[in-house]
C-alpha cells in the first residue's frame, strides 16, 4: 500500500456500503480553488460549457483529484489501479434558475449494461467554493443507491456542505438531485467518474475489524444482506463468507417463502429474500436459477444479483442459462457470471461462445464479463480483439444495432464493452494482435470507444503501442490557452 495515501477507515468503508456517500475534506488551499473556479467561469461565460472537454480545457483541475485524499478514497472503492472516466461535467447552478438540472431525482446514466451494486464505478462531485446549503449543493438520499425504484419523495435526503475543497464520493448509482440555488452567487460543481480494473483480491483501506459493523442510528437494515456482500467482496472474499453461507440453510418451506417475497412488489424485500437465498445453500440457488429461468424480468434481475452473491454455487446453473430461448435471461446470465468472477475455464469458455451468441445485448454482457472475471487467457484476450474488430467492422457498415435506446451515449455498445475489457485485460495478450484492434478503435465514431482505446495503449507501452499513440496524440492534441478570444 502506497504510504503517502490518505486510506479511508473502516467506518468510511462501511458508510459508503450503507449510505452511498462521503463526504471528504481536499487539502489544498483555497487561492488554487479560487483560481480553477475563475477560469471554469470564464470559459462557460465566453464559450459555454465544453462537457468532457472540461478537464484538457481547464487542466489545472486534474490537480484536484492526484492529492492523497482523494487517490486514497478511490483506491479504497475501486481499487490502486482504478480510471478516470473520460465523461465528466461541470454542473453549474444559477440563483436565478428555478429548476436546477431538471430539478428531478435521478440516477446517473449507467456505462455498463447493467448496473452493480458492487462498486465498479463510483464519481466525485466537487465544489470548488465555499458550499452552503444557500448555494444549492446537489442532494443525495442516503441508501438508496440499491433501489432501481425511485424510493419517494418522503425519504430523507442530504445537501452536503463544507468549505471550498469538499467532495463527496458517491456510488455511482445513488438518487441524487440539484437542489435550488437561494443565494446571490453562481454555483459550480465538478462531477468526474472513475471505473475499476480489477476485482478486490483484498482491503484496499486502513482494515483493521473483520467484523461488519452497521453504523449506529441505522434503523432499517433490510439490506443487510447487500451490505454484507458488499463487504465481504471488497475484502476480496473470505473464509467468514463460506461458513455464514453453511449457517443460513434453509428448509423446503423457507425457500419458497424467500422466492415468493423475491418475486413480490416490495423492492427492499424482495431484495433482501433475493441475497439471503443466494446465501442459503444449494435449495436457495436453486430458487434463484427457477425465477431467473422463469420469473418476470424484474424479479430475474433481482435473482441475478442473488446467483452473484452466491457465488462459485450458482456458476454451473448460470451456465446452463446461456442456452435459455430469451436473449436478454442469457445476458443476464452473462453479467452474473462476470460479476462472480470466477476465471475457471468452464466460464471463460462460456463468454467467449457467447461472444457470437447472435443478440447484441448478449454479446455486449459477454465482452464485458470477460473483463470483469479478468479473463487473461491468450484465448479470451483474442476473442475480445476480434470482438471489437468486428463491432467496428458492423458501425463501418452501419450495422450497429441500438438495442439499448435509453443509453444514447454510447454509439457502439459493443465495441465500447469490447474495448474497455481490453483495457483490462490487453496487456496479456498477444501483443500485435491486440495493437491491431485497438488501433481501429481509435477510428471509431463512439468517443468512449477511442477513449478507451487510448488508455488501453497507453497500459501496453510497447513500442508498437507508442508509435501508434504518438501518431494520434498530434491530432488530438487540445491546447488550454486557445479559445474564442485567443485563436493564436
Amino acid at each position: 500500500m502506497q504510504q503517502d495515501l490518505k486510506l479511508l477507515t473502516d467506518e468510511q468503508i462501511i458508510q459508503f456500503i450503507t449510505e452511498g456517500y462521503l463526504v471528504l475534506q481536499n487539502e489544498l488551499p483555497n487561492e488554487r480553488h479560487q483560481k480553477v473556479m475563475s477560469h471554469i467561469h470564464a470559459v462557460l461565460m465566453e464559450e459555454g460549457n465544453p462537457g468532457n472537454n472540461i478537464l484538457p480545457r481547464v487542466p489545472d483541475i486534474q490537480a484536484f483529484f492526484e492529492t492523497p485524499v482523494v487517490r486514497g478514497a478511490l483506491t479504497g472503492i475501486l481499487g490502486p489501479d482504478y480510471y478516470m472516466h473520460p465523461h465528466r461535467h461541470c454542473h453549474y447552478n444559477q440563483p436565478a434558475n428555478q429548476n436546477p438540472g431538471g430539478g428531478l431525482w435521478h440516477k446517473d446514466g449507467y456505462w455498463s449494461a447493467m448496473r452493480s451494486h458492487r462498486p465498479w464505478w463510483a464519481m466525485i462531485f466537487y465544489y470548488t467554493q465555499d458550499i452552503t446549503e444557500e448555494l444549492g449543493p446537489t442532494a443525495v438520499m442516503p441508501g438508496s443507491q440499491y433501489n432501481e425504484h425511485f424510493p419517494g419523495e418522503d425519504k430523507p435526503f442530504r445537501l452536503p456542505t463544507g468549505p471550498a475543497g469538499t467532495m463527496v464520493l458517491v456510488h455511482f448509482d445513488l438518487w441524487h438531485k440539484a437542489s435550488l440555488n437561494t443565494s446571490n452567487q453562481d454555483r459550480y460543481m465538478l462531477k468526474f467518474q472513475f471505473a475499476r480494473l480489477e476485482a478486490p483480491t483484498s482491503p484496499t483501506w486502513e482494515y483493521e475489524n473483520k467484523t461488519f459493523q452497521v453504523p449506529a442510528g441505522q434503523a432499517d437494515d433490510t439490506l443487510l444482506p447487500i451490505w454484507l456482500d458488499v463487504w465481504d467482496w471488497l475484502r476480496g472474499g473470505s473464509a467468514e463468507r463460506e461458513e455464514r453461507t453453511d449457517a443460513t440453510l434453509v428448509d423446503q418451506k423457507e425457500a419458497v417463502r424467500l422466492k415468493e417475497a423475491a418475486e413480490g412488489d416490495i423492492e427492499n424485500v424482495a431484495l433482501n429474500a433475493a441475497y439471503t437465498l443466494g446465501r442459503s445453500g444449494e435449495l436457495g440457488v436453486g430458487e434463484l436459477l427457477s425465477i431467473m429461468r422463469l420469473g418476470s424480468a424484474e424479479a430475474s434481475v433481482r435473482a441475478g444479483y442473488g446467483c452473484i452473491a452466491a457465488g462459485k454455487a450458482a456458476v454451473e446453473g448460470l451456465i446452463d442459462l446461456l442456452d435459455h430461448s430469451d436473449g436478454e435471461r442469457r445476458a443476464l446470465a452473462c453479467f452474473a457470471l462476470g460479476m462472480i468472477g470466477s476465471p475457471k475455464e468452464q466460464v471463460v469458455t462460456a463468454l467467449i461462445f457467447a461472444l457470437s451468441d447472435g443478440h447484441a445485448l448478449v454479446e455486449r454482457q459477454a465482452a464485458e464479463a470477460l473483463g470483469f472475471i479478468h479473463a487473461t487467457s491468450p484465448e479470451a484476450v483474442s476473442s475480445t480483439a476480434h470482438a471489437l474488430v468486428k463491432a467496428l467492422e458492423q458501425e463501418k457498415m452501419e450495422q450497429t444495432i441500438d438495442y439499448w435506446p435509453h443509453q444514447g451515449y454510447i454509439a457502439n455498445k459493443i465495441g465500447y464493452s469490447a474495448a474497455l475489457t481490453l483495457l483490462r485485460t490487453g496487456k496479456n495478450g498477444e501483443a500485435n494482435e491486440v495493437i491491431h484492434a485497438l488501433t481501429a478503435a481509435l477510428d471509431s465514431k463512439d468517443r468512449y470507444v477511442r477513449a478507451y482505446a487510448f488508455e488501453a495503449l497507453t497500459y501496453l507501452r510497447t513500442e508498437k503501442a507508442v508509435e501508434v499513440l504518438l501518431r494520434y496524440y498530434r491530432t488530438a492534441r487540445w491546447c488550454p490557452d486557445t479559445s474564442k478570444a485567443s485563436m493564436f
